[in-house]
């Protein structure tokens, strides 16, 4: 399974004024992996934002258990699936390994 990242994170105090970074280009049915130090109501953003999108799934990383998704429309997918990824090399691009469910 390919997944594409879309960091988020910010280095310091922000509003909700402040705008999301444009999306990557999300291949159609491809995993969506949001990551980055930022508050919870950024990664609600993110959330809507990537609704619409052509991804199969979208999961947020959480560095001590790897991806966990939050929203699906694939039958591939499940809502707490942890997808356990490595995010070195391509920061845009990689590859997974479903690991199982929280």
């Amino acid at each position: 399974m390919n997944f594409v990242i879309y960091p988020i994170g910010v280095s310091g105090p922000i509003t909700s004024a402040e705008p999301l970074p444009p999306l990557p280009k999300i291949p159609r049915g491809s995993l969506v992996v949001v990551e980055g130090k930022a508050p919870i109501w950024r990664y609600g953003m993110a959330l809507h934002l990537l609704h619409g999108s052509p991804a199969a799934a979208i999961a947020f990383y959480d560095p001590r258990l790897g991806a966990v998704v939050v929203a699906t429309h694939s039958r591939e997918w499940a809502v707490g699936d942890v997808v356990d990824i490595t995010l070195e090399g391509n920061p845009d691009q990689g590859s997974s390994e479903k690991a199982g469910r929280v």
